[in-house]
């Protein structure tokens, strides 16, 4: 295949702003472009106007469909497509799209996970064009970018409440920086999502029933080799692999994903793929998109995308680093300053955040539940779940300094010296990298490192925002009063970092003495996905989300029972699937084996009288003992399952799932393991880790 030009691609697929300003009527143009900054409702006649030259321009791409392409609150992405024909009487047709259908779409709320929202009877719900995320095609049809509401007119989807929390942050953000003598058209949450994935051979995925269910191997004995020489992170990526990641590249370009950094990652058969920063609801389209491609174009190569957060069992899993600031058309506001002043503007809203995270410990750790994410925090690969934030020895510093009323002296760069004179000096940055962090500031950024990797991060995006938008309101009530609007804002900060600071740990946040430190601190630490869930129907949390205008009370205890009832659901699904696997493919496998171990004895012994079969009785017995274990604990767990299925409500459902059948899981999963690493490799029927993460 010929070498892509990326300039020429790049965006190809995109009905983007240079598409706009190209093919609009320049009067058009200028007015969607001023409703888009203003947030302000779209004209049906303007709508008309791009719809028909969307279509258009569509068409010459190839499409013959459209689709409201929305996030229900599975978190996934849904399309229903109508084609663009319209048939005349005549026998002939033409080909049409307008306003309505551009800004309106009609799909089934009640088919859709809803928390209570929309009964089985009460179907009609909208989806509504977000003109801030741009359309593009995809599988010949032009998708659309919309939200999902009901018919009375809650939020259904992911995408409201985060368009809801930028809209709180920017309006906020904004009464700060007028008091800075700065007035800006607005301030928008950017976000830069790393994306880790597993890529294995496409044959092995298809040969583990657990793989193609759940996402994640349920059985699977501990390889002679992991990750233990650490060889892989960086390495040099394998030549099927590097295949994937051009075509990926590629395709990701043609819909304007600025897909920018690729290597391997720290596990045998880990990798990362890192994009350039975009405003947090793009970002989260984005995202969405590149995990789909990524699962298709792995086909492609022969080869099966893991998004599962940990889908090998000893190995690391898989995160998705939220990398997450505010910036205004010209600057970011988490860069500090060259001037006083400037750097007083950063420390407000570096405070602002601090106090956020501090005050919203419980929703942060909340908004990354999820089944597979349960398996990897805490873990030495992953943050504990635990929210403190990472500062670094300067920054630290400078706000103890603040906070005392003391004087800090800010060290010099030191220069590094190689010690080869080829090699140039150069200055280190002024704090290290803490990987152990689960909120880390990194020069003008934070990066949020507790989201899975399967996860849709609007929840993650949407907390942040509100969170830091009630921050930030609370200060420009305060500072719009004061009469010395320079001495209120540093007293301001002080009082912030004495009553907060609590929440700043740079240290090892895998290490069991933070824990306890954390627990001295009375930091929240909630390691249950279940428990966790709770905290967005806590009185504090809804008044949160009311006063920002982000969710009602209603909205947030839909999304309540929609995440208790998705971690039930995945539970059983596996428990399921762990059940039929162990009776179906694996005690068989281990008794026909044993059979044949049996048989082989008794010829031996025909053969030999008095020949010793130590060897096979010693196979045969724990072989024996193995599948005992697998059947008693399989129909242990099989119990535990009925249990849970029968608990009334869906929080006694998911405490079951996760203290009951969680366990029973583990027991039958460590029988079977110790029988894999027994029983006869051609007899055992699922590929080993060995196979799957080591192919050639």
């Amino acid at each position: 295949m010929a070498p892509a030009n990326t300039k020429e691609i790049y965006g190809s697929l995109v009905f983007n702003e240079h598409v706009m300003k190209e093919r609009l009527p320049s009067a058009t143009y200028k007015s969607l472009k001023a409703t888009v900054q203003r947030g302000q409702p779209l004209d049906l006649d303007l709508a008309n106007v791009v719809a028909s030259v969307m279509r258009d321009w569509a068409i010459e791409k190839g499409a013959t469909h459209y689709t409201h392409w929305f996030q229900p609150m599975s978190g996934m992405t849904s399309e229903k497509h109508d084609s663009f024909l319209s048939p005349n009487r005549d026998g002939t047709a033409i080909m049409e799209f307008s306003g309505k259908e551009l800004v309106k779409g009609e799909p089934d709320a009640s088919s859709f996970p809803n928390g209570g929202l929309r009964a089985t009877a009460e179907a009609r719900g909208y989806t509504t064009w977000d003109p801030t995320s741009y359309a593009f095609i995809k599988d010949d049809t032009l998708c659309i970018p919309t939200a999902f509401c009901s018919w009375t007119g809650e939020a259904l989807d992911k995408k409201t409440p985060l368009l809801r929390s930028m809209k709180a942050v920017s309006t906020q953000a904004k009464r700060v920086l007028a008091l800075f003598g700065k007035e800006v058209t607005h301030v928008n949450a950017t976000v830069g999502p790393e994306q880790e994935y597993f890529l294995i051979k496409e044959e092995h995925f298809n040969a583990r029933q657990d793989l193609v269910l759940t996402g994640r191997t349920l059985f699977g004995a501990t390889p002679a080799k992991g990750q233990e020489l650490e060889e892989h992170y960086f390495g040099v990526i394998r030549p099927e692999v590097s295949a994937f990641m051009k075509d990926l590249d590629n395709e990701l370009w043609k819909l304007g994903v600025p897909s920018k950094t690729k290597h391997n990652e720290v596990a045998p058969c880990q990798h990362e793929m890192a994009p350039i920063f975009d405003r947090c609801n793009v970002a989260v389209d984005h995202n969405l998109l590149t995990m789909e491609m990524m699962r298709k174009i792995a086909k492609k190569h022969g080869l099966a995308c893991l998004l599962h957060e940990k889908p090998f069992e000893g190995v690391n899993g898989s995160g998705k680093h939220n990398n997450w600031s505010l910036s205004t058309p010209d600057m970011n506001l988490l860069d500090p300053g060259a001037t006083p002043k400037d750097n007083l503007q950063f420390l407000i809203f570096l405070a602002a955040v601090i106090k956020a995270v501090d005050e919203y410990q419980d929703l942060l750790r909340m908004s990354i539940v999820s089944a597979g994410n349960e398996h990897r925090l805490g873990g030495h690969e992953a943050p504990p779940a635990i929210v403190s934030i990472f500062m670094g020895e300067v920054l630290e510093g400078i706000l103890n300094a603040i906070a005392s009323d003391s004087e800090y002296v800010v060290p010099a760069a030191a220069k590094i010296d190689l010690g080869v004179e080829v090699l140039p000096q150069f200055a280190k940055d002024d704090t290290d990298r803490n990987r152990t962090s689960p909120f880390a500031f990194t020069g003008n950024k934070f990066e949020f490192r507790m989201p899975g990797s399967s996860t849709n991060i609007s929840d993650a995006n949407t907390i942040l925002n509100t969170a830091v938008a009630k921050e930030l309101k609370g200060y420009a009530d305060e500072l719009e009063q004061a009469e010395d609007f320079d001495k209120a804002v540093v007293a301001l900060i002080k009082r912030t970092i004495r009553d907060h600071k609590r929440v700043i740990f740079n240290g090892n946040g895998y290490s069991k003495e933070w824990e306890e430190e954390a627990a001295r601190r009375g930091l929240y630490n909630e390691p249950s996905a279940v428990e966790a869930l709770s905290a967005i129907v806590t009185p504090k949390n809804i008044q949160l989300f009311e006063q920002m205008g982000v969710l009602s009370e209603t909205e947030c205890r839909s999304r309540y029972e929609v995440k208790l009832e998705h971690y039930a659901k995945l539970r059983h699904i596996e428990a399921v699937t762990m059940l039929e696997m162990a009776r179906r493919q694996l005690i068989p496998a281990t008794s026909a084996y044993m059979d044949k171990i049996a048989t082989g004895i008794v010829r031996k012994r025909k053969a030999m009288e008095g020949i010793s079969c130590k060897a096979e009785e010693k196979v045969l017995l724990e072989l024996t003992r193995c599948t005992d274990a697998m059947s008693e604990t399989a129909d242990h767990l099989e119990t535990c399952v009925e249990q849970a299925e029968a608990a009334c409500d869906s929080l006694e459902r998911g405490r079951i799932y996760r203290n009951k059948v969680l366990p029973a899981m583990e027991q039958l999963r460590a029988a079977a393991d110790a029988a894999e690493s027994i029983c006869g490799k051609d007899h055992w029927p699922l590929p080993s880790y060995s196979t799957m993460l080591f192919y050639v």
